[in-house]
């Protein structure tokens, strides 16, 4: 089994499209069908997993997805590209406890984590709707992953 689809609520098709183009998304697909059904569909550059989002494709509240993540190699060369796009991304943080990242902001410590430990250093973004976005530094992979 492969996870390749997330669906992603938004309330402006239109504009959620833009927003993850103007960050370099590859525009998969752009359906729209009877009864004012439509499905977007884009993919992060470099990922087998894609984002899903329209009109009629979820009941979910508008920017209720939250902690989607995408892992990067070098989390100071993806935050600046992607504030060179237009995002707003927080600093590069990582968590007081060390594990994982908390919901939310608690638990935030700025700067990446101690010797740049891999899973542990983490920047944050929204969408237009909300929809919470994770970056995370993976430089060195778990066993069996």
């Amino acid at each position: 089994m492969r996870l390749e689809v997330v669906v992603i609520p938004v309330a402006d098709v239109d504009r959620a499209k833009d927003f993850y183009k103007a960050l370099g998304w590859r525009e998969d697909a752009d359906v729209a069908g009877g009864d004012g059904f439509r499905v977007v569909q884009l993919t992060p550059p470099g990922s087998a997993c894609s984002v899903i989002f329209g009109a009629e494709v979820t009941s979910a509240a508008p920017g209720s997805a939250q902690g989607l993540h995408l892992v990067v190699d070098d989390i100071d060369a993806a935050r600046a590209e992607l504030v060179e796009c237009g995002a707003e991304v927080s600093e590069v943080f990582h968590d007081a406890g060390g594990v994982f990242h908390h919901a939310g902001t608690d638990g935030r410590v700025p700067g990446p984590a101690p010797e740049r430990r891999s899973y542990g250093s983490f920047a944050s973004f929204s969408d237009p709707d909300g929809n919470g976005w994770l970056l995370q530094e993976v430089t060195t992979r778990l066993p069996g992953r």
